[in-house]
């Protein structure tokens, strides 16, 4: 079984065919900043360990973080939540931007440095 098969966190980049396989989400939104910044390529979700409950029917990102907040006691972290709006069509850089917005109008909060919960 490669890591690849193991990692339950995998992202890639389309144009360079670069990939980072981990057990931590936020490595993947670290890799993707970093990757950003020095290519300006987005970097795409291959899998994604995240249990969100089927239950959770809003595409909204203050919904997503108010559901998965139940499973992480100090707050979801930036990686698990940028996995769960890839579900729904968002891509990393596109969650942080909305992360960002929803921050400033008090929506969310940072209990701890790239985690998130929401009021």
């Amino acid at each position: 079984m490669s890591t690849q098969d193991q990692a339950p966190y995998v992202a890639s980049c389309p144009e360079c065919d670069v990939d980072l396989q981990t057990e931590e989400p936020n490595e993947i939104v670290e890799f993707y900043r970093r990757h950003y910044r020095v290519t300006g390529h987005d970097v795409e979700f291959e899998r994604a360990q995240v249990d969100l409950a089927e239950d959770v029917a809003s595409d909204e990102l203050k919904d997503v973080v108010w559901q998965l907040q139940e499973q992480y006691e100090n707050g979801v972290p930036i990686g698990v939540v940028a996995a769960a709006m890839s579900d729904r069509g968002l891509s990393i850089g596109e969650t942080l931007d909305e992360i960002h917005e929803v921050r400033m109008t008090g929506g969310l909060y940072e209990p701890q440095d790239d985690h998130l919960g929401a009021f």
